[in-house]
């Protein structure tokens, strides 16, 4: 039998590495431009790419329960994959983690390296350098950290 403590931090490492490829090479182009648009458009986007994501962590948590023998229960799983996904969808309709944010404090944080900021990254000649260095994104990727961190918790202990 697995230690609860060495379950926790393998089913963590699966849930990290899977977010990672979930949100940068699973996720389309059209999802990632649509999912923080207004309306159903942007919020049918947002569900697509937390499905595909979702799936993305459960297909490879899947052969590692198995090679590493970890004993996960059902309910913990659904649990787990569950408050992930909630989470994942809340922030990546992008006007609340802008929202959460601004009530935080982190305003112009979340606007560093975007067009909004006054010091925003410029070329040469003034134009604006687009980044994928932002402060958005760099806030965005700690808030789903925090929710992997939690539903490893859930996926262990429940």
């Amino acid at each position: 039998m697995h230690a609860p403590a060495a379950t926790f931090a393998a089913v963590f490492a699966v849930l990290y590495v899977a977010h990672s490829v979930g949100d940068h090479w699973i996720q389309t182009s059209a999802q990632a431009a649509a999912k923080g648009r207004p309306g159903w458009a942007g919020r049918f986007a947002d569900t697509r790419h937390v499905a595909t994501l979702t799936a993305t962590k459960a297909v490879l948590l899947a052969p590692a329960a198995v090679v590493l023998h970890l004993h996960l229960a059902w309910a913990g799983l659904v649990t787990g994959f569950a408050v992930d996904a909630v989470s994942h969808w809340w922030a990546d309709r992008r006007s609340t983690l802008a929202a959460l944010a601004r009530v935080t404090g982190n305003s112009e944080f979340y606007e560093l390296g975007t067009p909004a900021h006054p010091a925003a990254p410029a070329t040469a000649t003034g134009s604006y350098a687009p980044t994928i260095g932002t402060g958005a994104y760099a806030l965005d990727q700690s808030w789903h950290h925090l929710w992997l961190l939690i539903a490893a918790l859930l996926i262990t202990t429940v």
